[in-house]
């Protein structure tokens, strides 16, 4: 054998025995590493059929009946589907504190262009669509092109959709009643179903759909892969030919759109339009919430849509749960708390043992 045949299976002797040890030094705890870097909703999903098992232990079999499964569900869908916009902000290292207020307004003005200019409600819902998405479009328009801070930006927003939703408005409400007998279509994504003894309303399939939806289109297309290279680096996904304008600006007019959504499903699920709902105010903290307990990095280009779907129903499962337990309704906020310092700790951990 010559020394060059001997050199090279020298090399990939050693190459093979550093694979090896490298294998064998990673242990359980090298191994789950890599898991939840490589599944980023792995942990969110753990922590959701840990608290399902705990407060079913804790609370009794109602807890697993279709009923309180169900209810979970309803709960959360106005969250959830604010959630998923939320998701697709944040993974391009922003934030949206309007989505909330977005979903209020928009709610209003498919009442108002019903009730008051007499619009069929078909078109009124998609003229609120519309609309919503002109709003993210101004936003996109900002963050992308006059280069401001998101932050700052949806900041902004939210003040001026609150304060153009009570002066549209005039701070009235169109009652429940009223848009049962002459606009029923606004109430369609409240209208429930029965399936294997549980009872859920067409909101509830909305948010799963819009989930699945936006999960394959994220892990799926070029779309959403330039969605994770500018939140991961914008300036090396301009290198590498990513428009980043242009996506930025698609991320803020779609989550304008899923606001709009998001409204119209706030009508299904409370049957009334009201410029004072309480969604306008929490909804934003809400859909941070469930998408920081759902693993995504507020820094941008990691996470998936389905961990902020995990994350809201997180949410609701414990709302639920500290509630048939009879437990006081601040100890909800309590977890909830520890809950977001956790997912903020274990991601910080992840990108750690991942540099």
């Amino acid at each position: 054998m010559s020394d060059n045949e001997n050199y090279e299976a020298a090399v990939q002797s050693a190459s093979t025995e550093v694979a090896s040890f490298e294998e064998q030094g990673k242990g359980l705890l090298g191994h789950f590493h890599h898991a939840l870097h490589a599944t980023p909703s792995l942990v969110p999903l753990i922590v959701l059929l840990s608290s399902i098992v705990i407060f079913g232990i804790v609370v009794g079999s109602n807890f697993f009946s279709a009923y309180a499964l169900t209810l979970i569900l309803q709960q959360v869908q106005i969250v959830g589907v604010l959630a998923a916009a939320q998701t697709l902000v944040i993974l391009t290292a922003g934030i949206d504190l309007s989505v909330g207020a977005i979903a209020v307004f928009i709610s209003v003005i498919m009442g108002q262009f019903t009730f008051r200019y007499g619009i069929p409600a078909p078109a009124a819902v998609i003229c609120g669509l519309a609309i919503g998405t002109g709003i993210g479009a101004i936003s996109g328009w900002l963050v992308s092109r006059v280069k401001l801070p998101p932050f700052i930006v949806t900041l902004g927003m939210w003040q001026i959709v609150l304060a153009a939703n009570y002066l549209y408005s005039a701070n009235e409400t169109i009652r429940s009643q009223d848009i049962a007998t002459d606009a029923p279509f606004l109430h369609f994504l409240g209208r429930t179903f029965e399936l294997g003894g549980a009872k859920l309303n067409l909101g509830v399939v909305l948010m799963v759909i819009l989930v699945a939806v936006l999960a394959y289109c994220l892990r799926s297309t070029a779309w959403g892969r330039h969605v994770y290279a500018v939140g991961d680096d914008p300036e090396a996904a301009k290198l590498a030919g990513v428009n980043v304008n242009q996506t930025l600006m698609s991320v803020y007019m779609l989550v304008g759109f899923i606001c709009a959504l998001a409204g119209w499903v706030m009508i299904g699920r409370f049957g009334s339009v009201s410029p004072s709902a309480t969604t306008g105010t929490f909804g934003n903290i809400q859909s941070i919430t469930a998408v920081v307990i759902g693993g995504i990095s507020l820094f941008g280009g990691r996470g998936s849509i389905l961990g902020a779907f995990f994350g809201a129903l997180i949410v609701g499962v414990f709302e639920l749960g500290l509630r048939m337990a009879g437990a006081d309704a601040q100890w909800t906020y309590l977890l909830i708390g520890a809950l977001i310092i956790g997912a903020v700790t274990v991601d910080q951990w992840i990108r750690k043992v991942s540099a």
